[in-house]
This record gives C-alpha cells, sequence and structure tokens, in this order.
C-alpha cells in the first residue's frame, strides 16, 4: 500500500513486472484528484531541449515499460492501472516513503538489473546498480538480488543478496557498506522505519540477523531457535516497536523490539507472541516459488506462511500462507 495517505494505490509484484493499481477507496475531498494525478498525468518520456532523447533517457527506456490500463472489476468498477514490465519476475516491491518511488527485485534479471526503481509520477523506471557496483567483495556478481528497501529518511538503498546486504548511496552511486549476516540464504530484510540504522534479516537457514549499522558488519545480534523451517519474510511495524517473522513451518512470531535514541542503550528484543500454526503446511507450486519461476506445477517443496505486513497504525499483523488463505490477527502486544 502507497504509505502517502493521499495516494491510495497498491504495488503487486507480479511474473511480467509490477503493477500500480488505484484502490478507488479515496474518501478525502483532494484524494482521488491526487491518486489519479500520480497515475494519469505524467508523461511517457522526457526529451531535452532539442526535442531528441538523451542517453539516460533511452536506459530507461530499455530498463522497464510502462502503459496505462482500464481493468473492469467482477462487480463492474473501472479501475486505473499503471503496468510495469521487467525482464524477469518481480519478487518484491516496497514504496519509498514519500510514496511516489518504488524499488523491485529480480533474481532472475540480469545483474544489473536485478534492482529497479520506479518512478510513478514520470512513468520512469532505471537501474540504479551497474555491474560494477553489484559485485561482492570478491568480485563476483552471481549472487542473486533476494529483495531492496529504501532508508526511511536518507537517500541510501539496502539491496539483499544470498550472504549480505549491501548499502548504497543513490545520490552519489557509491556502495557505503556491506552486512555479513553469516546466513547461507538471505531470504528477506526489513528496515527499521523510525532510525534506518538497525537492519532484520531472515534467511533459509531459520535465523533472524539483527544488524546496527554503527556496530560494524556483522549481526548485533542472532535469534535462532523459534522457526523450525526456513524463514520467508520479516518486517517492522510502521509506529510501534513490534517486529515479526514468517516461515515454511507455517508458524508467525511477533517480538518486542525497541530501538532507543540513546545510542548507549542496545535494542530490547523480546518474544511476546507465538502464532503457531498461522498457515497450513501445503505443497508450493513453481507459479509461487520465491525465486520467481513461474508455472503451475508442484516443486515437490511445502511452504506454510510466505508473507507478512503489519496495519500502518493499529498492531495489526496480515499473513498470508501457500495455503491461499490470508489472516488478520490483532491483539499482538
Amino acid at each position: 500500500w502507497n504509505p502517502n495517505p493521499s495516494h491510495h494505490v497498491v504495488a503487486v509484484a507480479c511474473r511480467d513486472g509490477v503493477r500500480f493499481v488505484a484502490t478507488g477507496t479515496a474518501v478525502g475531498p483532494d484524494d482521488p484528484a491526487l491518486t489519479d494525478a500520480l497515475l494519469t498525468s505524467a508523461t511517457t518520456e522526457t526529451d531535452d531541449d532539442d526535442g531528441e532523447k538523451t542517453d539516460d533517457d533511452a536506459k530507461r527506456k530499455r530498463v522497464a515499460t510502462w502503459r496505462q490500463q482500464t481493468v473492469s472489476t467482477t462487480t463492474g468498477i473501472l479501475v486505473k492501472v499503471l503496468a510495469v514490465g521487467l525482464e524477469a519476475a518481480a519478487r518484491t516491491v516496497h514504496w519509498h516513503h514519500k510514496g511516489d518511488y518504488a524499488c523491485t527485485a529480480s533474481p532472475a534479471a540480469p545483474p544489473s538489473r536485478q534492482v529497479v526503481i520506479h518512478r510513478c509520477s514520470r512513468r520512469e523506471s532505471q537501474a540504479p546498480l551497474t555491474r560494477r557496483s553489484s559485485k561482492d567483495a570478491s568480485g563476483s556478481d552471481s549472487s542473486p538480488v533476494q529483495g531492496a528497501r529504501f532508508h526511511p529518511s536518507k537517500p541510501f538503498l539496502f539491496v539483499a543478496t544470498r550472504t549480505a546486504v549491501r548499502v548504497y548511496h543513490l545520490v552519489r552511486q557509491q556502495l557505503v557498506k556491506t552486512l555479513h549476516s553469516g546466513c547461507k540464504w538471505i531470504t528477506d530484510v526489513a528496515v527499521h522505519p523510525a532510525s534506518g540504522d538497525h537492519v532484520v534479516v531472515g534467511s533459509a537457514d531459520k535465523r533472524l540477523a539483527w544488524h546496527d549499522l554503527d556496530l560494524g558488519a556483522k549481526p548485533f545480534r542472532t535469534l535462532r531457535g523459534y522457526h523450525e523451517r526456513a524463514i520467508r519474510a520479516v518486517a517492522f511495524h510502521p509506529s510501534a516497536p513490534l517486529l515479526a517473522s514468517a516461515g515454511d513451518d507455517g508458524a508467525v512470531f511477533v517480538f518486542h523490539a525497541t530501538v532507543y535514541p540513546d545510542l548507549n542503550r542496545s535494542p530490547l528484543i523480546v518474544p511476546v507472541k507465538e502464532l503457531k500454526s498461522a498457515h497450513r503446511v501445503v505443497p508450493l507450486l513453481s507459479g509461487e516459488s520465491s525465486s520467481g519461476d513461474q508455472g503451475g506445477g508442484s516443486t515437490g517443496v511445502t511452504a506454510g506462511c510466505l508473507a507478512l505486513a503489519f496495519h500502518p497504525n493499529q498492531p495489526w499483523l496480515f499473513t498470508a500462507g501457500a495455503d491461499r488463505d490470508i489472516h488478520l490477527y490483532h491483539s499482538l502486544g
């Protein structure tokens, strides 16, 4: 969901790219016009003063294709959609806090285009990471991107590969820090919504690694023994001191996670809720694979809870599972 309360738009990661969909839920006097402006008033391409396309414009056009659609729902309501086509399936999509930019991660795309940043108001997409900048310390760029997140207040982009999280300065186009989680396969990454200096990664080896950017490249704390199988998703609550994780065992764990403004105090992390059987463990179809594989047959792999998201204001948690159910949990504190 777009974090700007005036923009009633959801972003959906798809097999062929990403969709920005108007929800039709605007209630404020100016909200419908602002939402419409975000999706319809942009130009499809930018020209220079001489009317000729610049090199940057040509690169942006090659990264993604934008097209506007009007889709009819089952109830006959017309919905505006911006469809953005990418070279490979988008595994994740996340908004910038201002609600105009969104970033997608596509592990199956070429290395330089696995992370793409989209600007809705201009209908522009660009890949900020070149082949050189996507390399790790060993010089290898063979590790696919697992996810990407914006910093809540600084021009930083957190990019998770299988074994590390790289922090890029978007303005300078530089790699500023690499976080080594010690995990064999990172599956998801979450950035603290207030400070931005705390990063949590979930992994296929059932671990949660909490990083404090001020304390170096290694995890400040590693949480083990909660999930019995691979962790699929992690998320911070936007305003409450809560952290949640979901795994292939069908379980969801909620932690009280307080980050103090005093840098001399370590974060307080306490488990408060265990949803042991939040979702049934069922066979995972290839079209639902976290790696972005396409198709409809069974992969021979079972999975439980695949994704989760907190309500922006209330202590409520939404979870989605391989059993095709979406659950809402409240009274988490």
